[in-house]
């Protein structure tokens, strides 16, 4: 089946048909499917239009603005029911190049269960991005790297194409985040279900359209998920620890 790209959308008319257009180029056996969450703008009547005129083009219609996560989640569950394999992760403001989705792709070609299109490995970079918005970035990275441990330099990015075997063995349902902590949590869930993730380098320029849905909640709920799962994690590998002592002690004459 062909890889069905998912790009939740909020208020994107301006962005949108431009993405769409130079990801039906870059890739042109890939269908989209645009999860709107009943933007105001316009953005699901030009969708609606676009999809009326390429078959290629689909789009969920969703009835309230629910965040990011509930939206790829929906989308994943059109995607697996439909047999679109494999499915990708994309935004609408244009940040991720849909130029560059054919080397994701080519990873999980390769063997990937997960490729994540990442900003601060070797070869990746951002554009035009203030020095803050670096900081932070680099900052949030950082932390879930000492809290998680796993083993990714960027896994608050949301540029991804996923195996849809991964997805179905994920169980997501069990979910917890749906705002920008969505793609750490993704990527925690795949490693517990010892998935192959491989970062491919991307350039990550700053949206030239709309208006970005960032906001100091979404960051905050961000830390505490990270917090939380971190502290649980250190206790977990505690406590492993000390029953195993214990059991060794038990076991000695």
């Amino acid at each position: 089946m062909p890889a069905l790209v998912i790009i939740p959308t909020y208020n994107e008319r301006q962005s949108l048909p431009g993405v769409v257009a130079r990801l039906r180029r870059a890739v042109p056996a890939a269908h989209v499917l645009v999860a709107d969450d009943a933007s105001p703008d316009g953005t699901g009547e030009w969708s609606d239009a676009a999809a009326a005129a390429d078959d290629h083009i689909h789009v969920l219609h969703r009835v309230a603005k629910e965040g990011l996560g509930k939206a790829y989640l929906a989308g994943f569950a059109w995607g697996l029911e439909g047999g679109f394999d494999p499915l990708v992760e994309m935004d609408a403001d244009g940040s991720h190049r849909p130029e560059q989705l054919p080397s994701l792709l080519a990873a999980v070609d390769s063997g990937a269960d997960l490729a994540i299109g990442s900003r601060w490995v070797k070869g990746g970079e951002v554009v035009n991005w203030p020095r803050r918005r670096q900081w932070l970035s680099r900052g949030g990275n950082f932390y879930v790297s000492v809290m998680l441990g796993l083993g990714v330099k960027d896994a608050t990015a949301g540029f991804r194409v996923y195996r849809a075997s991964l997805l179905r063995a994920l169980g997501l349902d069990g979910v917890q985040a749906h705002g920008y902590a969505f793609q750490v949590d993704m990527t925690r869930a795949a490693r517990r279900a010892g998935a192959r993730v491989v970062e491919v380098p991307i350039s990550f320029p700053e949206r030239e359209a709309g208006v970005s849905k960032m906001s100091g909640s979404i960051v905050r709920e961000a830390m505490w998920l990270v917090t939380k799962w971190g502290l649980a994690r250190w206790w977990g590998a505690l406590t492993g620890r000390r029953r195993e002592a214990e059991a060794k002690a038990q076991a000695q004459p």
